[in-house]
């Protein structure tokens, strides 16, 4: 049967969902890159130096461009663009107030993603300018990339996980990109020590 034959090639040629990892991996580094873009937002105030203000232009746009090919990728696969860290959680008896303390409560109990700066770090970062502002914006994205890398890594140790060759690129590019940014910040580092 020549039809059954065709569709038989056709589910075969068909693209395997992605693994859960895979998922957890696209949502996760949203919201990494999305703490990265708030970090660049604070250069454009907070410091005088050009060459930092460079890199972090560059950081901004490139992660900007990443976040959106993330969410373009999971939306044509029929994901949510997001972590659902209150799956199977009924808050409808909760009101507005409720539901923000639980949220609160939770947050403080997850492990953060790797490598993400914590919300002292990120005020202290918010609250600094000139030279005290480049060596924590300089260590900061520094232990944010190094995470980056660190979910990258757990990634391809998921068995199975990374197969889509999309995703394959993109982890990768990820992975040489933000090694090559840590080298370019420990050296500017040094420079300004």
């Amino acid at each position: 049967n020549k039809t059954l034959s065709t569709a038989a090639a056709t589910a075969s040629e068909a693209p395997k969902p992605p693994s859960k990892p895979d998922v957890e991996f696209m949502q996760g580094m949203i919201m990494h890159h999305n703490q990265a873009v708030e970090m660049t937002e604070l250069l454009k105030t907070r410091t005088h130096d050009p060459a930092i203000r460079e890199l972090g232009n560059k950081i901004d746009v490139s992660q900007t461009d990443e976040m959106r090919w993330m969410k373009q990728w999971l939306t044509e696969r029929g994901l949510p663009t997001s972590m659902d860290s209150m799956a199977g959680m009924d808050m409808s008896g909760m009101d507005a107030k409720e539901k923000e303390e639980h949220m609160k409560m939770m947050a403080m109990s997850m492990p953060a993603m790797p490598g993400m700066l914590t919300p002292a770090q990120m005020d202290e970062l918010r609250k600094a300018s000139g030279t005290k502002f480049d060596h924590l914006f300089l260590t900061g994205m520094i232990q944010h990339h190094t995470g980056a890398l660190q979910m990258v890594k757990e990634l391809f140790a998921n068995p199975g996980a990374g197969q889509d060759p999309q995703l394959f690129d993109f982890a990768n590019d990820v992975d040489n990109t933000q090694q090559a940014e840590i080298d370019i910040m420990r050296h500017m580092l040094k420079e300004r020590e």
